[in-house]
């Protein structure tokens, strides 16, 4: 689907890889409804965009919030007069401790904001992209979704759960207008640890990983929606080690806990 003259709703728009989406929309020529919970950060969203941010409308909300989100699709064609595309990007990481040690509350946390947060918005705005011609649901996992990070367990199970339901979702979908688009992005530069309340080990500079940065992902992520593919690898890390998974699960997760393993250690 191309972008341009299109509505899209992008979530966890106030930082990261969702403000790039929002920037890279609106230089393609789209118009975007930004929804992030911090409304400081849509409107450092909102000032980024310059003169596009007339194209541009703002809805501060918790994707966790089921029933304030069910109230979202109705905000958006209010604003825009037709919904064409779903973003579903907003996530958050786990503390870095193996899971014996997270709390209750923080595997809940992630399990909501990635699992559950993905399907509230698939489930409120699906009814409404089936009506369009033609639109586009995009769910962003991580290549956590596939390959096994030590002390991110739980974070790499949600976005295991999303990985599987977007491509249940692409199966169900065949023979409507939406398409389907499963992103699996590998390391990026963003705030998602401090939006998430987790210190990064300082061990982890000794990771010595690529590190993309958000504009180039949202460039490789918008160019797979317009043509419609099923699967998006974004960075050269989630590339190698999905083939390296591909031809030895084992290899690959011995590799990721070499590298990896000693952010666990105390």
């Amino acid at each position: 689907m191309k972008t341009a003259g299109k509505v899209f709703v992008v979530t966890g728009a106030g930082s990261g890889l969702g403000r790039a989406l929002t920037l890279e929309l609106l230089r393609r020529g789209a118009r975007v409804s930004a929804v992030d919970k911090r409304p400081q950060g849509l409107e450092q969203t909102r000032a980024q965009a310059g003169d596009l941010a007339e194209h541009l409308s703002l809805h501060a909300l918790d994707i966790t919030d089921r029933g304030r989100v069910e109230t979202l699709p109705d905000e958006v064609e209010r604003a825009h007069g037709q919904v064409d595309a779903l973003v579903n990007n907003a996530g958050v990481i786990q503390p870095f401790v193996p899971l014996k040690d997270l709390d209750e509350e923080a595997i809940e946390r992630v399990m909501r904001v990635n699992f559950y947060g993905t399907l509230f918005m698939t489930r409120a705005f699906l009814p409404r992209l089936l009506a369009r011609p033609e639109a586009h649901l995009v769910n962003v996992a991580s290549m956590g979704g596939f390959l096994p990070v030590p002390g991110q367990t739980v974070y790499g199970a949600s976005k295991a759960a999303v990985k599987l339901l977007t491509e249940g979702l692409w199966a169900e979908l065949q023979g409507t207008p939406v398409r389907v688009t499963l992103v699996l992005p590998g390391a990026m530069r963003t705030d998602i640890a401090a939006h998430s309340g987790v210190e990064v080990p300082k061990a982890a500079g000794r990771a010595r990983v690529p590190v993309l940065e958000p504009a180039e992902a949202a460039r490789i992520v918008l160019d797979a929606v317009e043509r419609d593919a099923f699967r998006v690898l974004v960075g050269r890390d989630a590339r190698t080690m999905d083939l390296l998974y591909r031809l030895s699960p084992l290899a690959a997760a011995r590799l990721i806990q070499r590298r990896m393993g000693y952010l666990l250690a105390r």
